[in-house]
């Protein structure tokens, strides 16, 4: 056996004992027919300009997108002539509104793609729930059924141990009947047997007809949960798509805006001041710019090698990036402040918490790392809805693991990651209540216990 297929054995195997749907075969069935590939991703539907279309991009935005920009030479000819002056600026302010436009509606468009998806994820969780819930409740009725049968059996046992009607002759005859109210008390108790008998038979019957149809019931919750695992899935494709464009806009924009915003301002300059003079500014200014970027990049990576060396655990709980077995690591540092499953739902002005958390909550503060629990594929890296900026990793055997609430990405859809690597850094987007990280763990797209499922590895959350 390939540690390939071992670890979707152990994924299957985690998934069963957890009691979360879809089945073994179920599952083997759905994720081999649909593993998450970027390639069969953006094959499962006309996406792209498609889906960004539905959510309001239009044509117009796309143009400016594709168009050619003034290099500073254009500029220094046009200052020679009023009229050519007046047509780059014209061109210019043009190319300027359609970025921030284009960033404006990408967002917006990537904003409501995430809340579909997070809707979508969270009718299919719920599903799993309602099918779980069908299936116990038949597996209860089913066992109800059996006892009952049992018990039928041992009456009809007692009753008929010495062979067909003859119970009741050697009940008649029976020597130690001496008087005829001894008599008429054993034949009393015979009949009582027999209605208990009775009793119990129809209340196997019962047992059993309801056990059939709440099994009826969970096969058709079954196959709801399951087309709810699709379209959750399509939901989130066509929401990195949009996230993929609105992030497309954004380093567009961050690549051109402020060059063309000084080519403005000298056009629109009438002092001596030369359209040198604002290149050589503007090439300072861009210096600056990355200069503190790498500084705050360099920073961030030692406080994230600080965190995992000196294991960060911010008042108990586990330090963010501390190994377990089987190359797993905690994702996060600081305490555990909220658990897993079923919890009082509360309200804020980001929204309301769900009375059931599919997850477990770490805080260690804003701005902490978020570290990859193990390595693997990033197939979503955007806005979730109540989640907030979101992370999801798919790291083989079908297991995979959230990230939410995440203030700042460090890491792109369909980039491959590895165990401990610094994907995000902790926030409060979505619907939360201060900056923590809810992590979540998955078996073939269904949630289970991320509590055991971590301790199974060596690894307090």
């Amino acid at each position: 056996m390939n540690v390939e297929q071992s670890a979707m054995d152990a994924a299957l195997d985690a998934g069963d004992s957890c009691g979360c749907a879809p089945s073994t075969a179920e599952r083997r069935s759905f994720w081999e027919k649909g593993a998450l590939t970027r390639r069969n991703a953006l094959g499962f539907g006309a996406l792209g300009v498609v889906a960004l279309s539905a959510f309001g991009i239009g044509s117009g935005v796309n143009a400016a997108y594709a168009a050619s920009y003034p290099s500073w030479d254009d500029v220094q000819r046009a200052k020679r002539n009023e009229a050519a002056k007046a047509a780059e600026v014209s061109r210019i302010e043009g190319l300027i509104q359609s970025l921030k436009q284009r960033v404006a509606e990408t967002q917006a468009a990537a904003e409501a793609a995430g809340n579909e998806f997070y809707e979508a994820q969270q009718a299919y969780f719920a599903a799993i729930a309602e099918a779980d819930a069908l299936q116990a409740q038949a597996d209860e009725q089913a066992q109800i059924a059996d006892e009952s049968a049992r018990k039928a059996g041992q009456v009809a046992t007692q009753l008929y141990r010495n062979g067909g009607d003859d119970t009741a002759l050697e009940l008649f005859f029976a020597g130690s009947a001496t008087n005829a109210d001894e008599l008429l008390s054993r034949l009393g108790t015979m009949d009582k047997l027999l209605t208990y008998n009775q009793s119990v038979y129809d209340d196997a019957v019962a047992a059993r007809n309801s056990a059939q149809a709440l099994s009826d019931q969970a096969v058709v919750a079954r196959d709801e949960r399951d087309r709810l695992q699709q379209v959750a899935e399509e939901k989130m494709r066509a929401a990195q798509e949009a996230a993929d464009a609105a992030q497309a806009a954004l380093d567009e924009q961050s690549a051109n805006l402020s060059t063309l915003q000084a080519q403005l301002a000298a056009l629109k300059d009438n002092t001596a001041k030369t359209v040198a003079d604002f290149q050589e500014g503007e090439r300072i200014r861009k210096a600056e710019e990355a200069r503190k970027k790498a500084a705050a990049e360099a920073a961030a990576k030692k406080a994230a090698e600080e965190a995992a060396k000196n294991n960060n655990n911010g008042g108990g709980g586990g330090g963010g990036g501390s190994a377990g077995t089987g190359g797993w690591v905690r994702p996060h540092g600081g305490y555990r402040s909220s658990g897993y499953g079923p919890r009082s739902s509360q309200c804020g002005n980001n929204g309301c918490a769900s009375s059931w958390h599919y997850g477990v909550d770490l805080a260690n503060g804003c701005n902490a790392p978020i570290f990859a629990a193990h390595s693997g594929t990033v197939d979503y890296a955007g806005w979730n809805g109540g989640y907030g900026n979101y992370v999801r990793i798919q790291h083989g055997g079908g297991v995979g693991t959230g990230y939410g609430h995440i203030n700042s990405f460090a890491v792109r859809s369909g980039q491959y990651v590895n165990a401990g690597q610094v994907i995000a850094y902790a926030g409060n987007t979505g619907n939360s209540f201060g900056c923590h990280l809810h992590f979540e763990v998955y078996i073939n797209g269904g949630y289970t216990n991320p509590i055991n499922y971590m301790a199974a590895r060596g690894i307090s959350v």
